[in-house]
């Protein structure tokens, strides 16, 4: 069965750091963009950052543009969000897409 699992959210105070996972089982990874989403209440869910199938190249979008790095290990069938310099507007819940899935979305909260 195929499922993508978010781990590694929480409270963190402003200025602070987080890594997001996004672990998948049922399928391998190898061979497939995969994108990080958010949704903030009373907000549109959207794109954070997408990784290519080969790593190579990525993208962000520009309210995390050089605070966050998307990374892939697709031996541990895993994606990762390094988030750095959090800022209370980061707090959602977020989300890892891949093809059609999603994720159930852990909880990312920045407040002091």
């Amino acid at each position: 069965q195929l499922q993508l699992v978010e781990s590694g959210g929480g409270l963190v105070q402003p200025g602070g750091s987080l890594r997001l996972s996004c672990a998948a089982s049922g399928f391998t990874l190898d061979y497939y963009a995969i994108s990080w989403f958010r949704q903030a209440p009373g907000k549109e869910r959207e794109g954070v950052s997408c990784i290519s199938s080969s790593g190579v190249t990525t993208n962000y979008a520009d309210s995390v543009k050089g605070r966050f790095t998307i990374s892939r290990d697709n031996a541990k069938n895993t994606v990762y969000l390094q988030m750095n310099s959090l800022k209370p507007e980061d707090t959602a819940v977020y989300y890892c897409k891949i093809n059609v899935y999603w994720g159930q979305g852990t909880q990312v909260t920045v407040s002091s």
